[in-house]
């Protein structure tokens, strides 16, 4: 009982600080819808003015070491239960429906960002271990996948460092971008632009943040709701590849690399199922009940509370992004990267256009 209070002593100035930039954001959010523009929303979503703030002040000031275990918190954990909280959102069969348009163009984009790599690595050298990380970071999830591919390759930490800085930079442009994007092009075709966004942004926290930006400046639930689901089968792929690379990485060595899939699942995704289980169930109980109004608030409550755990969570992205070490990492990585990330963008595009209407 006293360690889990001296770890709550701990992780709360970060966590606290994060909270206050959410509500911050949301506060600035009305006073440009009401003051300012004198319409119902911002044009500015709450999640883009949060980590905004986030990069100004975590690049204005240094964050004490302290302050940096509740943001990583935040990150880690309150970003996870955000993303399982979205689940009350859907019903049972969008997932299904969702997922299965989802899967073929997941498998699509992974593949291209692979061969794409290989060609490029003989144009722009970089180490075929730092080739292996920006691969498996811009088609699977970002960090986490770079994270659990390293000891499989024996990658360096410097390697990991460039990686991680790689997917993070880029993931963050498109994750401000692409929202505005995908309702120009796709002209309010929901479906597609949750697709687009699922499949062509590297971070799970980046794809959820940017579907939360698409539903609160364009009313589309949906989009939010198929761009989480394409993200997190996205994220069930770590299991096959990073086995994958382990062998390509590791072959004709006689000394095996470990990994354990128990390590490497994304467990959070068994969350988010649970809570589309837990909505349809409740749903069907409530149906029946001519008194469902506290059904029907409980889900309100859990969709305010996703909004503010991923809001707090990318206002806790923002703060540990630090330009300045971005700079001095030098560039060919950083090409290589750049044209993963455009090309995994432009193939969801190809794919979306020419394959999805005849499964849609």
């Amino acid at each position: 009982m006293f360690n889990k209070l001296n770890y709550f002593k701990t992780i709360f100035p970060g966590v606290g600080l994060a909270l206050i930039f959410y509500l911050f954001s949301h506060g600035i959010n009305n006073v440009l819808a009401i003051e300012i523009f004198g319409t119902e929303k911002s044009p500015i979503s709450t999640v883009l003015i949060a980590i905004i703030l986030g990069i100004i002040m975590g690049n204005a000031f240094t964050p004490r070491p302290g302050m940096m275990i509740g943001l990583d918190f935040t990150q880690q954990y309150i970003l996870k239960l955000g993303i399982i909280f979205l689940g009350i959102r859907l019903s049972f069969e969008e997932f299904i429906k969702f997922g299965s348009i989802a899967i073929p163009l997941i498998i699509v984009c992974i593949i291209s960002v692979l061969i794409l790599i290989k060609l490029l690595i003989k144009k722009v050298p970089i180490s075929s271990k730092m080739s292996y990380l920006i691969a498996i970071g811009t088609s699977v999830c970002g960090a986490t996948a770079i994270v659990a591919t390293a000891p499989v390759i024996n990658a360096k930490k410097t390697e990991v460092a460039y990686a991680i800085a790689n997917i993070t930079l880029f993931g963050v442009i498109a994750m401000l971008i692409y929202p505005n994007f995908a309702e120009w092009y796709f002209n309010d075709e929901n479906l597609k632009a949750g697709l687009f966004l699922g499949t062509s942004i590297h971070e799970t926290s980046q794809v959820a943040a940017a579907g939360l930006i698409y539903d609160q400046q364009f009313n589309s639930p949906e989009t939010l709701n198929v761009a989480t689901v394409t993200k997190l089968i996205r994220n069930t792929f770590l299991v096959i590849m990073i086995p994958l690379f382990a062998f390509l990485y590791n072959r004709g060595e006689l000394k095996k690399k470990s990994y354990s899939i128990l390590n490497i699942f994304p467990y959070f995704v068994l969350g988010f199922i649970g809570m589309i289980i837990t909505r349809n169930l409740g749903d069907q109980f409530f149906i029946e009940n001519e008194n469902n109004n506290y059904w029907i608030n409980f889900i309100e409550y859990i969709k305010i509370l996703a909004t503010a755990f991923l809001t707090m969570a990318m206002a806790a992205v923002g703060i540990s992004i630090n330009l300045s070490e971005l700079k001095s990492m030098g560039y060919k990585p950083f090409v290589v990267g750049l044209i993963a990330a455009i090309t995994v963008g432009f193939i969801s595009l190809i794919y979306i256009e020419t394959v999805t209407k005849f499964l849609i």
